[in-house]
């Protein structure tokens, strides 16, 4: 059974908007690893539009090898997409969810294969609510950004986490990863 994985970076004030955050070429380098190791991310609308600015980075490369690396990375793995506004996707790796959140990771989970990524704060939220998140991978910032959008907003029970590994990357960024401790009841 292939695992679902949450991974998001956030900074100390549980800050997970895109545009917060000091990524770097190890941070990148990292990324672009973890996508090699996953068969699909999962991702909503508001955030896949956000993505598919690695598509710029294709088409004209950046100076900084890794963020080149990471682009190459984005474009190939699936992407599956929920959305409620969007009917299709013109990127070659993406493609719409045909069926609703619950049902489409349980068919995921139950297929061979490698792990799936969720990349999407509302997803990650939707799919801890129920139950079907395996283990989260928490990139926090060393930094407090003071306004934008906080990550475990509309979470109202009591989750505990146990950590299972972390990693410390040289711009004092600290990735942390967790599986849940309790099984909380789906909501």
């Amino acid at each position: 059974m292939r695992k679902i994985i949450a991974a998001l970076n956030m900074t100390l004030d549980g800050v997970c908007d895109h545009n917060a955050g000091l990524p770097d070429e190890e941070i990148h380098q990292h990324y672009t690893e973890l996508l090699g190791q996953g068969d699909a991310i999962l991702y909503g609308r508001t955030t896949y539009q956000l993505m598919e600015f690695w598509r710029t980075i294709l088409e004209n490369p950046s100076e900084q090898k890794t963020m080149n690396d990471f682009a190459v990375a984005i474009d190939k793995i699936q992407k599956i997409v929920f959305s409620h506004t969007l009917d299709a996707t013109d990127w070659g790796s993406a493609t719409i969810a045909k069926h609703d959140l619950k049902s489409e990771v349980l068919a995921l989970k139950q297929q061979t294969g490698k792990d799936i990524f969720v990349g999407s704060r509302s997803l990650i939220i939707q799919l801890l609510k129920l139950n079907l998140i395996d283990e989260f991978q928490l990139c926090i910032y060393p930094m407090v950004e003071g306004k934008g959008l906080a990550f475990f907003e509309g979470i109202s029970d009591r989750i505990i986490f146990n950590l299972v590994k972390t990693k410390i990357f040289k711009n004092g960024s600290l990735l942390l990863y967790y599986q849940l401790k309790n099984d909380h009841p789906p909501t």
